[in-house]
């Protein structure tokens, strides 16, 4: 599956950033009506933690929509790292609405910048192989898209969006379709065209998935012995997923089975914001 480009979501970051402010501001921030209207500020965002970024658009939104008249002048750009304490971006203008969209804009860069850091981590680690790290779909819901984004700037990659886009055949789907044959069959009269990935638990399973056609076989906790063993069985047939129960001590031995891909579902699900902070300047 092809990674999200930032010139795709243009329509998403907007959706995203007028759920947070009706979330957020909803019909007034009455704490900033304590400052004149007519005053007006600079302010600079920093980070206490080394991280890489991501998330600079959904910023940039959360002031244009706020107040257009809000300048953003960033000195970093989504896939760069920052370090502890070096500031991210600037900001000019109402005192009022500098305020009011801090809160929004922070944690749109807080979540996707952690993101970005720990699929960055990642990619670190297995950087001497080909295999390539995917995402899951253990993501914060209706911020799908945002997250999924946030891990290719990490240097990751998007494994399927949604239901939609791919099949993904798990054991319970093979026994109501009565077998590992039917479910691939009825992928590919259904939605020709779409990836087909099985998954598998045994090595008897793989031979099945690959005789019916599969396009990507997952490897649900395989040992490291058989899944070199599929490798070998494989032989460039379909691409390999290793999945499930995959941490930062078993990912580099993983990788150097020679599978494919590797599916984690913690560059998404667990991770620990970023910590930034905001000094207003009047």
């Amino acid at each position: 599956m092809p990674n999200l480009r930032l010139a795709d979501l243009t329509a998403e970051i907007e959706a995203n950033v007028r759920r947070a402010l009706l979330e957020d501001v909803g019909s007034g921030d009455i704490t900033a009506q304590l400052i004149p209207a007519e005053r007006l500020a600079k302010a600079t965002i920093i980070t206490r933690d080394t991280c890489t970024i991501a998330g600079t658009a959904w910023v940039d939104a959360v002031f244009r929509q706020l107040d257009p008249r809000v300048a953003v002048h960033w000195q970093v750009m989504d896939g760069q790292q920052a370090q502890a304490n070096q500031p991210l971006f600037h900001l000019e203008g109402p005192a009022r609405s500098l305020l009011t969209g801090e809160r929004s804009a922070l944690n749109f860069l807080q979540l996707l910048s952690a993101v970005a850091t720990r699929a960055q981590f990642f990619a670190e680690r297995v950087a001497h192989t080909q295999v390539k790290l995917l995402d899951t779909r253990k993501t914060v819901p209706g911020l799908r898209l945002a997250q999924k984004y946030a891990v290719t700037c990490g240097g990751c990659h998007n494994h399927r969006i949604g239901l939609y886009d791919a099949f993904l055949i798990k054991e319970n789907h093979i026994a109501a379709c009565g077998g590992v044959a039917q479910a691939v069959a009825a992928a590919q009269r259904i939605a020709p065209g779409k990836p087909v990935e099985i998954e598998v638990e045994s090595l008897d399973e793989l031979r099945e998935a690959l005789a019916a056609g599969a396009d990507i076989v997952m490897l649900d906790e395989l040992s490291l012995a058989d899944m070199r063993e599929a490798v070998s069985i494989n032989a460039g047939q379909a691409k390999l997923e290793a999945s499930g129960g995959i941490n930062d001590s078993t990912l580099v031995s993983i990788a150097e089975t020679g599978v494919d891909y590797i599916s984690i579902g913690t560059l998404t699900k667990d991770v620990k914001a970023v910590d930034l902070s905001m000094r207003l300047s009047l």
